[in-house]
């Protein structure tokens, strides 16, 4: 029995030496190392939009699928929250380029619609560099996908609404604004399940406009993305007429251009 105990205290002692080694040796090669924030990519971890200040290349705007808006002042070395109070999950940021160091447009809500992707709840404009923030319109659009001002007239301004994910809906569409956001015209619209994916603009004349309208719905068990509803269209007038732009495009049924 002594022997029997000997043994076991021999073994015990060898043990917590070897783990004592052992976290030496890990003390050693990763004592100096700290853990950081690398994610999540599926969440709030990846960025949807950034805009730069076009004057001062220092001011960054970052919006993330699911974590808010973030500005940094220093070239992106920081970055600091700014849109903790509304709604985290952002689909585009636009600056006023005649205005930029104060008129900041976000437009909520997750535009490429994995199944786990969160809803908007409109678009907010902010007069002060993102220190406060309204709402201006679209609170049942769910999905923005883009925001342009008109560098010639900052009351004129353009939103695409991608919509809803899982069901048919009429605030898709591209919308207008000439008040500076008091009231809005639908003047792009094809039907309850075709949104805008993107928007452009011809810098030299903003009264060309393009649009990505998208054909799409999420089930609890598939997704379907593209259809016959799906086009590339351009207005030569400020939205009050469209046409399709395919030729070059292959046959067959779009799906997102953006």
């Amino acid at each position: 029995m002594k022997k029997i105990f000997l043994v076991c205290i021999a073994v015990f002692l060898f043990q917590n030496t070897s783990y004592a080694q052992s976290n030496i040796k890990l003390e050693n090669y990763f004592g100096d190392l700290r853990a950081r924030h690398i994610g999540p990519a599926v969440m709030s971890g990846r960025i949807n939009d950034m805009e730069n200040h076009p004057t001062d290349a220092k001011i960054i705007y970052a919006g993330a699928a699911g974590g808010g808006v973030w500005k940094s002042n220093d070239a992106g070395t920081t970055f600091n929250p700014i849109f903790d109070e509304y709604c985290q999950s952002i689909g585009a940021i636009e600056i006023d380029p005649n205005d930029p160091d104060n008129t900041i447009y976000v437009g909520t809500g997750e535009t490429w619609p994995r199944n786990s992707v969160s809803v908007g709840d409109g678009l907010y404009k902010s007069n002060d560099g993102g220190n406060n923030w309204e709402k201006i319109g679209f609170e049942k659009s769910e999905r923005i996908a883009n925001i342009i001002v008109n560098p010639n007239n900052s009351k004129e301004i353009i939103v695409g609404v991608l919509g809803a994910l899982w069901s048919d809906s009429e605030e898709r569409g591209v919308y207008k604004t000439t008040d500076g956001g008091v009231t809005w015209e639908k003047i792009l619209y094809v039907n309850q399940s075709t949104g805008c994916a993107d928007l452009a603009i011809d810098p030299k004349n903003p009264n060309i406009i393009y649009a990505s309208m998208w054909e799409f719905r999420r089930t609890g068990w598939s997704f379907n993305s593209g259809g016959n509803n799906s086009a590339l269209y351009k207005s030569s007038d400020g939205g009050s007429s469209w046409e399709k732009i395919h030729n070059g495009f292959p046959e067959g049924k779009l799906g997102r251009l953006a």
